[in-house]
Order: structure tokens, then C-alpha cells, then sequence
């Protein structure tokens, strides 16, 4: 991540208050940190040649650019709330290229009774996002955490940081986090 720790939490807090100019300083001093997280995000999608890299940051921004009033503490806070954001940019762009493999049809089904066929990549990230959620029910600070270090390449130390807790804690729920989801996202399990 980048090096000038105490400009990017300075600009954070400022665009926190809702400073004029404060996103796209922020932006552009975190860009080359960004692409690193959506390329950690996009390994999930390997061979799709319609979502790069650069859209993705691109897409990010403009919603990080619709956010108002948050309260970012930290650096590592920040690069947390980017990293959510991205995923939830490739859910919504997987979510769209199923609707249009099924016509623009809007019923909803269980993942695994959708009939035809689907790119591996669209249905493992919707499976992934499904797993996700079912962990943010069962425990929403180890779903904060798979997003900072599996999506967002965030390491232990600036997870602690982001989530204000201690680096063993991270260790031990990163760990939990990753049985849990193991376990939802073998083949056979149940995922309603």
C-alpha cells in the first residue's frame, strides 16, 4: 500500500467531513492501492475480458464519489470500505451478466436450480457473495475481515487497524472465517 500513511488518513478524515477535493486527492494518491485490491478482487473472475482492472477502480470511485458524511477513521479503514465497495461492484456486474444469459428474467432461484448454462467465474462469484452474506448473519466482524484480506489484500496488521482490534484477533477469526466459508461453498452443502 502506499507509503504516505499520515497524508492518506488525513485526507480520509477530510473527505470524511466532507472537504471539497479531499476524494479526488485521496484517489489519486491511493490509485496504484486500488488496482492492487481489484486485481485481488478480479482473480475470482479470471477470463472475463469485459471487467479489467482499471474499470473496476473506475466504477469504485464513482461510488465512493456518491458517499457522503462517513466516518473513516484510518487508512486501513479506508482501504476496508474500497475493498466492500469493489465487491459489490462485481456483484452487481455478475448479477447483470446472469440476467442477461437468462433473458432479463427477475424471478429468483436458488443458485443451483437456474437452468442452462453460466460462466464458472459468474456463478462462483455469486456463490462466494452468497457465502458471504450468510457469514455476515452468523458473524459480521469475520465477514469484515475475509473482505479486507481475501478481497481486499489487506495484510493482518492493517486489518487490526482498520477494525481496532489486536493482529492475534485477526489471526484466529481469519482462520474461523475461512472454515466457515469452506464449508458453504463445498460442493453438496446447503446454501439457502
Amino acid at each position: 500500500m502506499a507509503d504516505s500513511t499520515g497524508s492518506i488518513t488525513r485526507l480520509v478524515q477530510q473527505w470524511s467531513d466532507g472537504e471539497d477535493g479531499a476524494l479526488d486527492a485521496l484517489v489519486h494518491l491511493v490509485y496504484d492501492d486500488l488496482r492492487v485490491i481489484a486485481h485481488h478482487h478480479l482473480r475470482t473472475m479470471e477470463d472475463d475480458s469485459t471487467l479489467h482492472t482499471t474499470a473496476l477502480v473506475h466504477e469504485t470511485y464513482l461510488r465512493l464519489d456518491g458517499v457522503h458524511g462517513g466516518a473513516w477513521k484510518s487508512r486501513g479503514h479506508f482501504f476496508a470500505f474500497c475493498s466492500t465497495a469493489m465487491r459489490r461492484v462485481l456483484i452487481d456486474y455478475a448479477r447483470r451478466h446472469q440476467a442477461a444469459k437468462r433473458g432479463r428474467e427477475r424471478t429468483r432461484v436458488p443458485l443451483e436450480e437456474v437452468p442452462g448454462p453460466f460462466d464458472a467465474e459468474v456463478v462462483q462469484v455469486l456463490a462466494v457473495d452468497e457465502a458471504l452474506r450468510r457469514l455476515v448473519k452468523h458473524d459480521e466482524r469475520m465477514a469484515t475481515i475475509v473482505e479486507c484480506r481475501f478481497f481486499g489484500g489487506l495484510t493482518v496488521a492493517e486489518t487490526a487497524e482498520a477494525l481496532e482490534v489486536s493482529t492475534r484477533s485477526i489471526e484466529r477469526e481469519w482462520a474461523r472465517a475461512r472454515v466457515y466459508l469452506h464449508r458453504l461453498l463445498e460442493p453438496g452443502s446447503e446454501r439457502t
